[in-house]
């Protein structure tokens, strides 16, 4: 069985359940002698006692829309953002968690000036950058446990713009 998701578009508002929302708008402070504007402390990072801040580099294969899936992850002892090095849009997947498991997806497609933190614990798919390079800085946990758990659906989920 299928079902089809219709993408939207990205803002604070509609992805709070989830994470932050990083972006250049609203409230700044200028720095650099004026000729920076900070967007200051846009997101709550979140390790858990017994781990500490990371940055990789994530170089991901881009994918197309209309995009089909069924696996979902979340890592539960820590946040993780996903911040990519160039202008191009993404697409997030989450879904709410329903007692320990993955409730029904969402879609959100970036505008290729935002990138996201996911709150710890919250499902979702896999970095999906739809144009090369896939470049992302992500920070996450580093820790000595475990902090991946996966999930299939039995259906399949296709994603449409």
């Amino acid at each position: 069985m299928t079902q089809t998701i219709q993408t939207s578009p990205l803002t604070a508002a509609a992805f709070a359940a989830f994470g932050d929302v990083l972006e250049a708008s609203g409230d700044f402070r200028l720095i650099n002698e004026g000729l920076c504007h900070r967007h200051h402390d846009r997101a709550t990072l979140d390790f858990g006692p017994e781990g500490r801040a990371g940055i990789s580099i994530f170089d991901a294969e881009p994918r197309a829309l209309p995009y089909t899936f069924n696996l979902v992850e979340r890592h539960p002892e820590g946040s993780q953002a996903f911040v990519p090095m160039s202008q191009h849009p993404f697409l997030i997947i989450v879904a709410p968690d329903e007692g320990g498991r993955p409730g029904a997806p969402q879609a959100f497609l970036t505008n290729g000036k935002q990138g996201i933190n996911l709150h710890r614990g919250t499902w979702h798919g896999v970095l999906t950058p739809l144009a090369a390079p896939g470049l992302f800085v992500v920070v996450d946990r580093i820790g000595a446990t475990a902090n991946l758990e996966e999930f299939r659906y039995e259906e399949v989920f296709h994603v449409t713009a």
